[in-house]
Parts: C-alpha cells; structure tokens; sequence
C-alpha cells in the first residue's frame, strides 16, 4: 500500500470498497472485511475449489484481475485412465504367418492416472475417503470431480484386464473411441511391435536400408528411408501407403522390398509366397520393363490379355513366378481363381482405383488372401475423405472402423465443418501407414529441376462466342422446366458442349470441318508449339477428349509437316509401349498428344520439358497426374506447364472457383462435374453466361 500512496488516493479506502463489490461476487471473502487492514482469507481445501471453481470465473466477469495456479488448467491435474497393452500370449497375430496386424489380440490393462501418475487401488480410495474435491497427491494439487471419483471407483470393482484388438488400442491412442468408464483418456504405453508405433510414426522409427542384393542401380536416400519403412510395416504384416509424390520412383522401392523379401528367403533356405500387383492396364508394360531393370532377379509372370493362363497352369506359373502382374479389370474378371491362391503379399499401383470401395475391382482385391498389403498412389485423397478410408480399408481392415461411423465422425466434420481438432485426430491414426514425400521439398530430392506453372487465356472466335450463347440460352429454357434426374442430365450435357464449344466448334458440330482460324485455343497451341520446335524441345499436350485429340493430330501434322503420335483408351499395350519408347528415343517426335485418362498415370515422359492442358478436367490432382508424365525422376530441365482457359467462360469461373475453394488434398469440387447440377437456376445463369471480354 505505501508503494501505491503516490499513484492512487486513499488507496485503504479504495482497497476496502473493492473488497465489498468483491464480496457481492464471492461472499467468502467476507472475513477479510473484518479487519482494519485486510490481507487475506484462508481457505480449507474444499474452499479453494470452490473458489477456484465458481468464484474466479465470476471474480474475472466482474472485472478483477484474478490469478490462479498454473496447474489448474493443465490436463493432466485430472483424473484419468491409463492403457497398458502388450502383445497376448494366446496370439501370434490376427494375419497368421507369424505376423501380426490390425486383428492381433492384444492383453491391455486399464490403470487410473491422477495428476499424470498412476495410482493404486489403494492409494486411490484413501484419496475419496477424504470427500473433498481439491487433494494434494505426489506434491501436485489435482481436481476431483464427484462424478469422476464415482466412474473410478466402479473401474476397480470390476475387472480391468482384458484382451481386445491392435486396431482398437490404436484408435484409443489416437484420442477416436474416447475414454472408458467415464473417464478421459490420460495415454495408452504399449510393448512390442505395437509400442513401436506408438512411440512415433513408423517413417521415424524405421531405419533406412542399403540397396538389397540383386538391385541394379542406386536408390536415392528418400528411397532407402522408404525401403525401411515399407520393410518395417511389411514384418509385422501392417498395411503400408507409399504416397510419394509422382515421379519419387514409388516402384523401385517396392522392388527393392521384394528384394530384400528374396534375399532373406534364401539365407533362411525357405520359400516365400509370391506378391501378386494390380494395376492399371496401362502400366504392366511399365513394370515389366522396371522390374527387368531394377531387379532382374525376380521372376516375373504376367496375368493379362486373351491368352491369359488359367486353372492348373496358372497355379503353376504363380508357383514359379516372386511377382505376379495383372490389371484392376482381370482382378474382377478372375477373383474366383485369384483368390484361391495364398499370396505372400497384394500391391495395389495407382491404388486410387478403389477409393469407392462398393466397384466389384475394389472387392476383389479385398478378398485376396495375403498377410502383408501395400498400397502405392501420389493421391491418397482426391476428392473425399472416403477414398481414404477404402484404401486404409484394404489395407488394415477395422483400423479406421466401418464406413458409416468413419463418416460420422471424421469425413462430414472435417468436410463440412473443418473440424481442426477430428484432422488431427485422423491424421494421428493414420499417419504410422502412410508415407508421403514431396518433389517440392528440397530436403528430399534436391536435384529435380524447377516446375513453373502457367494459366493460358484464350478468346473465342465470333463463331465460338456464337455458338456458346447460343448453348445458354436452349439449356436455361429447358432447365427451368426440368426436375429431377432430366434436370441433372441436362446440365451435365450442357456442361459438356460448352467445353467443347470452347476448344473448337467442330467438336461440338461433328462435321469433320476445318480447324485452322476458328478457335483461340487451337490458335493459341499452334504458337506455343512452335516456339518449342525452335527451341528443340518436346512438349506433350492433353485433352480429356479422344476426338479432339484425333482432330488435333491431323491438324498439327499438316500445320509443322512432322508427325504427332497420339497415346488415347483405344491404344493397344503394345502400341503404347512402342509409343513411349520412341518419344523418349533421342530422335522421337517433338510433340505427343495424349488422351488425360489413357496416358494421365504410370508413364514416364521425361523427354518433353513443356505440358499443355488443352481442356481442363476441373481435379487438380488428376491434373497433377498427367503434369507429372514428365516433371519426375530422370527429368533434367525446367517443366513449364500450361493450362488454357477461356476467357469469360464457364472454364475460368471454375478455374476461379477450385483456387478459392482448394482445402482437401488439393481438390474440393467434388467428383467429376456432378457438383454443378445442383446450382439453382440463376446460380446455373451466372456460371454459364458469357462475358464480353470473352471474344477476339
């Protein structure tokens, strides 16, 4: 007080009446009015909770400055469970062959946790025998709730030891299935295999490995981290995701596990089951070709095409063979036969093939019987958190729970609601099964070049800008006399000749006319592909449109006199494997068109420095795909990737619209184009109508 005397006036006086407005807030405070010269109250201990508890809050409302001690916010003051798990006798694992997995029985003890330290039976009834809520335990003061102290004590009147599944312990570490008996959750310790995990993600707790025997090459040091995790996750039969970016060389560290695989085998004189890998048609070749190179060792037999074997001679061929290949479409068309096999491991390559988990391609692959399962894909999500449950599905079943509860409690507060709090705990779950390296982030890969990324904008032609308006107009009539599933096909129709409207009028009016002067995008291309020819480098240039691709190659090949080879659905595996092959060959065409879905995954085309989006499919991550054909491994030059909008059309209000939104695995419209059928008629207006500036 003697200190304030030169700052406040009467400061007593002002002390005492401070108190009294106090003293309506928090009447305990009382007997310090009793005394000329207050300086405190003394409180028992249920006192402090109270005040603690009730009065501090009200004290602060009303405008005090109050402080209490630190460790009344903290956590861990409370009362809580602990979970001791440890690998069960009865078990060696739920995935037989001496592993382990999602299934594994595991023994698990509940302990009560106070103030972060575990606490007796004993101790712990001594402490409720007290019967007030604020107790000193082990030097700390720590809260005991009514209702806490209840939940405790009928913990240790039942049994709390018990067995149940590895993904159930951890989904409890991961904070997803809360606490037990009433009580929060105060930290699960584990032994084992499923200690490791826990201790951190499995990236961190494995070690990196040398090159296996019978590897040809050298694998980067990002890939020999990935080996080791692959390799750590694979011996204790947990499903990996390997999810490095495209173009990180995801298959010669798959390569390099079955390896590692065959080279253990044999020190151990025993025999492994072989892997059997699903993939897209489009890239068997590719893997033979890689399987030849970077692991010529391994036998290899491919399950594809009419003359495909089957029966007894299939079981044979699979006998005699570490690696199996065949497609998606193969795995449904022969699950019976394939699923009669015990394989040593199922691969999925381009594993977003069974994101919805309902096609008959991502039920197959789930019925094939394997210990060990690895997923490879650069985009784990592409559109919804969904396609994340069915791979992490397919790979650990159960760990994310069933799908209805997964999207209870995960996808629609994240997607919807952008809970912060239900990402973390997700990412928390699934971050030990899912490895993800950047071609961006210098600390992986530091000697990829530069990728520079550019939007094109294009004008229409009078013809085209006629032709677009004209479009409007016919689809808002119909519209707006049109419900239901005709009202969704009518957009998406619409939607449809609008982009095709905007590449070139002929596509739209299949007339099979000439293309030269008539449209600002082809206009566009014909100037961008030849200051490429000047320069003497390659280009390759996608549409979502095997007919304009089509019209495109004839135009380019009487507009530059050279020939300009196109990669669409109908190219035999054959044909495009030659394709690739001689565009990659020193002398190979400068230009090569390519259909977005046939030749958007699995190729390696880094002879071409430059790509160009033709027409936009409107998912940056399919994008992303095709772009990375040539910005990945083994490219040695700067990529500059162009992708041409029109102006004042619906493709740059989208455009616009996907940069706003970008929120989820770098794509948020939705699957497809089906979002844009549920605009309402004006909203249907505004996106289609077409701005002035739009033509030349």
């Amino acid at each position: 007080l003697s200190v304030l005397r030169g700052t406040v006036e009467e400061p007593q006086e002002r002390l005492i009446g401070d108190l009294g407005r106090a003293l309506r807030v928090f009447p305990p405070l009382e007997p310090a009015l009793r005394t000329a010269r207050p300086t405190g109250v003394e409180l028992d201990a249920e006192g402090a909770y109270r005040f603690l508890r009730e009065g501090a809050p009200l004290l602060s409302q009303a405008g005090f400055a109050v402080r209490v001690p630190p460790w009344w916010h903290r956590p861990a003051t409370r009362l809580g469970v602990k979970l001791r798990a440890r690998p069960a006798a009865s078990s060696s694992g739920g995935k037989g062959d001496g592993r382990f997995g999602m299934d594994a029985i595991v023994s698990y003890d509940w302990q009560l946790s106070l103030g972060g330290a575990t606490i007796s039976a004993e101790e712990f009834r001594a402490l409720a025998g007290r019967k007030v809520p604020l107790v000193r335990f082990r030097g700390e003061w720590v809260e005991l709730k009514p209702a806490e102290v209840e939940a405790a004590l009928r913990l240790f009147d039942r049994d709390v030891s018990g067995e149940m599944t590895a993904a159930e312990v951890l989904r409890l570490a991961a904070g997803a299935d809360g606490g037990t008996a009433g009580l929060p959750l105060a930290g699960v310790e584990a032994e084992g295999w499923l200690g490791e995990l826990l201790a951190g993600a499995a990236d961190e707790t494995a070690k990196s490995l040398p090159d296996p025997p019978g590897f040809v090459g050298r694998l980067r040091p990002y890939q020999r981290r990935g080996l080791g995790w692959l390799a750590f996750l694979d011996r204790l039969g947990l499903g990996a995701c390997l999810a490095d970016d495209m173009g990180l060389g995801k298959t010669p560290q798959a390569l390099a596990l079955l390896l590692l695989e065959k080279s253990e085998a044999e020190r151990a004189k025993r025999r492994t089951p072989p892997t059997l890998l699903v993939c897209p048609m489009s890239l068997v070749g590719n893997w033979q070709r890689e399987a030849a190179r970077f692991a010529p060792g391994l036998r290899v037999h491919v399950h594809h095409g009419a003359e495909r074997l089957g029966g007894a001679a299939l079981r044979k061929a699979i006998r005699g063979s570490d690696l199996v290949l065949t497609t998606y479409a193969l795995a449904a068309r022969d699950r019976e036969e394939l699923a009669s096999v015990e394989w040593g491991r199922v691969v999925l390559d381009e594993a977003q093939n069974v994101k919805n988990a309902a096609t008959r391609q991502s039920q197959a692959v789930r019925a094939f019987r394997a210990p060990r399962r690895i997923a490879l894909t650069g985009t784990p999500v592409e559109n919804r958190l969904g396609e994340l449950w069915s791979i992490l599905d397919f790979l650990n079943p159960g760990l994310l729970g069933p799908a209805a509860t997964f999207r209870r409690r995960f996808a629609t507060p994240i997607e919807r609601y952008r809970d912060t709090e239900r990402a973390e705990e997700l990412k928390r779950l699934v971050r030990p099964f899912i490895l993800r390296r950047l071609k961006t982030d210098r600390r992986i890969i530091r000697d990829l070049p530069a990728k520079h990324e550019m939007r094109v904008f294009c004008n229409l032609t009078r013809e085209q800008a006629s032709l677009y308006q004209a479009t409007v107009d016919e689809m808002i009539a119909r519209v707006e006399e049109s419900t239901g599933i005709e009202r969704r096909g009518l957009v998406l129709a619409t939607l449809l000749k609008l982009k095709q409207v905007c590449n070139h009028p002929a596509q739209l009016l299949q007339d099979g006319s000439a293309l030269p002067g008539r449209s600002g995008k082809v206009a566009r291309l014909e100037e961008i592909l030849e200051e490429v020819l000047e320069l003497g480098d390659r280009a390759l240039v996608f549409t979502q449109f095997a007919e304009m691709g089509h019209m495109l190659r004839h135009h380019l090949e009487e507009r530059f006199g050279r020939e300009v080879p196109f990669l669409h659905g109908g190219t035999s595996r054959a044909g495009r494997d030659t394709m690739v092959a001689r565009f990659q060959a020193e002398d190979g065409p400068s230009i090569l068109l390519l259909s977005l879905k046939a030749g958007g995954t699995g190729l390696n085309l880094t002879a071409a420095n430059h790509v160009i989006h033709f027409d936009r499919w409107w998912n940056p991550a399919v994008e992303d795909q095709a772009t990375d054909r040539a910005f990945r491994i083994g490219q040695s030059r700067n990529v500059q990737v162009r992708k041409f909008i029109c102006t004042g059309t619906l493709e740059e209000k989208i455009d616009a619209m996907i940069e706003r939104k970008k929120a989820l695995a770098s794509s948020v419209v939705g699957t497809g184009e089906d979002w844009v059928t549920d605009l309402d008629t004006d909203q249907l207006r505004e996106l289609f109508a077409l701005d002035p500036v739009a033509v030349s």
